[in-house]
């Protein structure tokens, strides 16, 4: 059974058992947090799709760790103006792995 879930703005397809890194999250490690913004819950062939959300279904899961992604560095120039500006970005992820998928 799989899931496609709503979190950070972004959408994940999810099973049991599996471990992804979704935008940073309020929570400690060790803790389980429950992601109530399903879109869509299939098992083989089949499959609910939400309007927008599945009611009644939600995905347990359990926050492995927090860390930041490699940076991406920036660069912007304009040429012949001696306009140069570098800057970079590591955006921050919470890694969960996914305990359960409840359907409605």
């Amino acid at each position: 059974m799989y899931a496609v879930i709503k979190t950070g703005g972004k959408q994940y397809r999810v099973a049991a058992g599996e471990t992804i890194k979704v935008e940073r999250l309020s929570v400690d490690v060790g803790q389980d947090v429950t992601l109530d913004q399903v879109v869509a819950v299939g098992s083989g062939a089949d499959l609910v799709l939400g309007a927008p959300l599945v009611a009644g279904a939600s995905v347990v899961a359990s926050v492995v760790s927090h860390g930041r992604h490699p940076k991406v560095r920036i660069f912007k120039m304009h040429k012949r103006k001696h306009y140069q500006k570098r800057q970079g970005h590591r955006q921050s992820f919470t890694e969960i792995r996914i305990s359960a998928v409840n359907a409605a």
